[in-house]
């Protein structure tokens, strides 16, 4: 490090708040506020601003302490100012005192504590963590195969193909088959050598028509939020999974089957099949899924399937980017073992951290969207116009919505 750093040095950083850098409080687009963590990393940024000048070639700075109060928020769009000043220096490690501005107004201010370190020592550190084995922050299960209800397993040439098995109740999603789907991921999570492909379908005409309607009226709210929560979080996992996940629509894909079908790492439709987020005729929005629908149909086209919750057809959805491929129903199987086969010849490695790093690189707003969404489902499924939705599902009939 440079000499001629002293106390009072001081640098600034300058940010807009965009839509990456915003928290929304409660689920009400009216609370969207400049995030506390976004704050801290505007006055770290602004401390390794200051300190900049004073690197010498091979050197980088990294943060050991901070300490801050959030004082007062700012919303979309507000310009804000982080400051730090340095206070002391201790060899190596330079204090600041930093605040946060929104024009007049203090929004935050603390202290922080960096360190100057040799940037190739950093590297060697990060290149050991990289060395070791990536861990898919899952809970792999058992050595056997449990014993499932609602789902058919079969297992050969390294391939599981699942099969939804509730034909009747067109492989609509319940309580238990949440929790075996749980219990499967979990499996597929510890038998990655054994296992290298998924492929995911449904049994009898459908793929999946959603969530269980029918046994919603039975769960009290806390228990109906859990099991969102719960099922956005089984999807989520798809993708953390080791295996590939093909998704093969033999039929109908609505609500969470759509969202199964977003979570598979390929879509394969048959020519019948079409894809719908339909919860809107019943009297509330998606709980979850609509951060992986968007990402792959864009914003346009996400509004257009969730506001009018009307079916998309297989050749549509293959226009939009929905499906990959659409195939006759008599050939789907067969074409999804030939996918599943090209990728066995692949190095198993290569094609683990591929999928690992694509995914990671959508960044972690789309892993926790579906928190705002549980609540706005949450909130609506209490309002007498879902409840009108539930009486004229079981009654099936059209719904008369009431509410302005």
């Amino acid at each position: 490090m440079k000499n001629g750093i002293h106390a009072g040095y001081r640098g600034e950083l300058h940010w807009i708040v965009d839509a990456e850098r915003v928290i929304t409080l409660g689920g009400d687009a009216r609370a969207t506020v400049f995030s506390t963590p976004n704050m801290i990393l505007l006055m770290e940024r602004a401390a390794r601003e200051a300190l900049r000048p004073w690197l010498d070639d091979g050197e980088e700075s990294v943060g050991v302490d901070v300490s801050i109060q959030h004082l007062a928020g700012a919303g979309l769009g507000a310009e804000v100012r982080g400051a730090a000043v340095v206070t002391a220096i201790d060899g190596r490690r330079v204090h600041f005192a930093v605040e946060c501005w929104c024009g007049a107004r203090l929004l935050g201010q603390g202290t922080h504590t960096r360190a100057v370190v040799s940037l190739q020592k950093l590297i060697d550190n990060l290149a050991a963590i990289s060395a070791e084995p990536h861990q898919q922050n899952l809970h792999p299960g058992a050595a056997q195969l449990p014993h499932f209800q609602t789902l058919k397993v079969e297992l050969s040439e390294q391939i599981a193909t699942v099969s939804l098995n509730r034909p009747a109740s067109l492989n609509a999603v319940n309580v238990r088959m949440t929790e075996e789907l749980e219990q499967l991921v979990a499996f597929l999570a510890g038998h990655p050598q054994q296992i290298r492909i998924v492929l995911l379908t449904g049994a009898g005409d459908a793929f999946c028509a959603g969530d269980d309607v029918i046994e919603l009226p039975s769960l009290d709210y806390e228990t109906a939020r859990q099991l969102s929560l719960r099922q956005a979080a089984v999807y989520l996992a798809f993708e953390r999974l080791p295996q590939p996940v093909i998704a093969l629509l033999n039929g109908d894909a609505f609500g969470a089957g759509c969202v199964a079908a977003c979570a598979a790492d390929l879509r394969i439709a048959a020519h019948n099949s079409r894809l719908a987020m339909p919860e809107i005729c019943l009297g509330w929005p998606p709980g979850y899924g609509l951060a992986q629908l968007t990402a792959l149909v864009g914003k346009s086209r996400a509004l257009e399937m969730c506001l009018m919750g009307q079916p998309v057809a297989a050749t549509t959805a293959l226009e939009w980017g929905l499906v990959s491929e659409v195939t006759s129903a008599a050939r789907l199987g067969e074409r999804g073992l030939q996918i599943a086969r090209r990728m066995l010849a692949m190095p198993a490695g290569a094609l683990r951290e591929t999928k690992r790093l694509i995914h990671l690189d959508e960044g972690t707003q789309p892993k926790v969207a579906h928190r705002a969404d549980t609540e706005a489902y949450i909130r609506c499924l209490q309002q007498d116009d879902a409840q009108e939705g539930l009486r004229a599902f079981a009654e099936k009939r059209p719904p008369r919505f009431t509410q302005p």
